[in-house]
């Protein structure tokens, strides 16, 4: 088996949805310092991918309007910032 099929490819990327949905504790910004995409290039992807705005594809991705997001995510600490700098 070489190849992921869509059907795999929908169900985990549903998987990861959830997952991050489930975790606000992990800010966009350490999944950019760490992982180079955070919820927000997720939902670009998505928008992509579809015929959709980015605010929709980002209410998508977070199962919220994003400003609900953000209004209970922390500023940004120095460490993170510098992390994302390195990265």
């Amino acid at each position: 088996m070489n190849e992921i099929t869509d059907a795999m490819a929908a169900a985990a990327f549903r998987r990861l949805i959830g997952h991050l949905r489930a975790r606000p504790d992990v800010a966009n910004i350490d999944l950019m310092g760490m992982a180079g995409f955070c919820r927000n290039c997720l939902a670009d992807w998505v928008a992509d991918a579809g015929d959709l705005s980015r605010d929709d594809a980002r209410q998508l991705v977070y199962g919220m309007p994003y400003s609900e997001w953000k209004a209970t995510q922390p500023e940004a600490t120095p460490e993170q910032l510098a992390r994302l700098k390195s990265g």
